[in-house]
């Protein structure tokens, strides 16, 4: 078996046989990659069976709508939903288009599709058999529910290993999901203790029966993005390009998290000769300074550099304080904020946007913000970024960041010094644009993760150095769903139309 989820061919029939005969038992269809890319190319059949089933219910059929297409009523749009953020709001003349993360079915997140993108290989090579193994989620809080989302309505059972000083949000979600309390396992810690996080998974893969599914080395993860991601914000792209024939696409951001999402910049790069920028913690900007110190935006990591990074095609490193994204996620989220911003010219239709914007979703607006500055980019340059999830996740850590620091109560004039502060007020500094030399650095300090903690060899390691090994990848894929076909086949679970 291979360690890093890439095997292209059947490794235990027997296993593929009982998860056929299990998908037969629950009627469970899974989409391929090239379907959650393009979800109009999926069976007609699947397609009219959603406008039946709840988009957060535990049903197989929303497998078939983890994708970027989603309305937030349960329907397919034609372009991926998305908000372009006026200079009102921004404060630079750039267009920063945000595409929504919250639309992704089940946990409001989208990472429950490199989920799915991780576990689904592994059903369909036999690495994977849901009638004996346990699906290990490591993660700082989406991954991990999306992982329990998948497994349960995959037919499979899902354990979630994250930090105990999570979002209350994220535990509330994983308590109502998971099949025994016991499926909920918290390490010391919080955002910034990933490695207590690896260490339990060691422990845990000791029992043979437990398959540890872990996202930061897990190339599905990085694929899916790549290809799901990246093709859906050049659909967006598209649409936007359609009434504004000159836009120039000039960079893709991304809080580098377990890397994944980060992976849609290899596409658009492809695409258009966009920059790729990864977004850090500025109270622990390990890409910019090798890491030290702990922080609060949820959902972004820190401490190391994952091992599905393709760290030689990033261009450009920001890091943004948690204190920048904890006041916008109150000026967006309270009357008096939202008050001020309509008072400032901020539309209905985009403060209900940012309202939905989680913490690292801010993360990557503010990278969007220092980099249009740093650039000098104009009314024709366009920043993309992705809404990775949304406020509903941090509803407790708005209230603590009022108590924490508006003791008084967050006021109008409150709202006034954040929008000054850290929307106006975001400044070129904590940016680097990547040199070899600075690329290199960062590529290097995974050595300390993956070869030394984790026994990754130099040689895997280091392959990872050459953009021919980032390509290569691509020849998986439709490997991948050639065999999602012949497992929904075998089961006699797919519709023909």
């Amino acid at each position: 078996m291979n360690i890093y989820g890439l095997d292209s061919e059947v490794i235990d029939k027997d296993a593929v046989a009982r998860t056929a005969e299990r998908f037969r038992e629950q009627q469970i269809v899974l989409p391929t990659f090239g379907q959650l890319a393009d979800p109009s190319t999926a069976p007609s059949a699947l397609r009219a069976q959603l406008a039946g089933v709840d988009k957060n219910a535990a049903s197989p059929a929303n497998l078939w709508r983890i994708h970027w297409y989603n309305t937030p009523e349960g329907g397919v749009a034609e372009v991926p939903e998305h908000v372009v953020l006026p200079r009102e709001l921004t404060g630079v003349d750039a267009q920063i288009v945000v595409a929504f993360g919250d639309r992704f079915p089940m946990i409001g997140a989208h990472k429950v599709l490199a989920a799915y993108a991780c576990l689904a290989p592994r059903l369909v090579t036999g690495t994977f058999d849901p009638t004996r193994h346990r699906a290990i989620w490591p993660s700082t809080g989406n991954y991990c529910r999306g992982g329990v989302a998948v497994s349960r309505i995959m037919g499979c059972r899902g354990v979630a290993v994250l930090p105990e000083g999570m979002s209350r949000e994220r535990f509330d979600w994983l308590e109502r999901w998971v099949v025994d309390e016991s499926d909920i396992i918290k390490t010391f810690g919080t955002e910034s203790n990933v490695k207590e996080i690896y260490d339990k998974c060691h422990e845990l893969a000791q029992d043979p029966d437990n398959v540890i599914l872990n996202q930061f080395c897990e190339f599905g993860n990085h694929l899916v993005h790549r290809l799901v991601t990246g093709s859906a914000l050049e659909r967006v792209i598209e649409h936007l390009s359609a009434s504004k024939p000159d836009l120039k696409v000039r960079a893709f951001v991304s809080a580098t998290g377990s890397a994944g999402t980060i992976g849609a910049g290899d596409h658009l790069k492809d695409k258009f000769g966009s920059l790729t920028v990864a977004a850090e913690a500025l109270e622990c900007p390990t890409l910019l300074k090798n890491g030290f110190g702990e922080h609060n935006i949820q959902g972004i990591g820190d401490k190391h550099v994952p091992l599905i990074h393709n760290v030689m095609a990033t261009d450009v490193v920001v890091a943004i304080s948690d204190k920048a994204t904890d006041s916008l996620n109150v000026l967006a989220n309270t009357d008096e904020g939202r008050s001020f911003l309509a008072g400032r010219g901020v539309s209905s239709a985009v403060l209900t946007a940012i309202s939905s914007f989680g913490l690292s979703s801010w993360c990557n607006v503010l990278s969007a913000i220092k980099l249009a500055k740093h650039l000098n980019l104009g009314e024709d340059d366009l920043v993309v970024t992705v809404a990775t999830d949304g406020a509903a996740m941090y509803s407790s850590e708005l209230a603590d960041a009022v108590k924490r620091d508006w003791s008084d109560g967050f006021s109008e004039l409150s709202a006034a010094e954040v929008y000054g502060e850290h929307l106006l007020g975001a400044s070129e500094d904590h940016l680097l644009e990547c040199t070899d030399f600075d690329r290199n650095r960062i590529f290097n300090l995974g050595y300390y993760t993956w070869v030394e903690q984790q026994g990754v060899s130099i040689e895997e390691f280091g392959a990872r150095r050459d953009q021919s090994f980032w390509r290569s990848l691509l020849d998986i894929v439709p490997v991948w769903d050639n065999l999602i076909g012949e497992l929904n086949e075998r089961s006699g679970a797919s519709p023909t139309a």
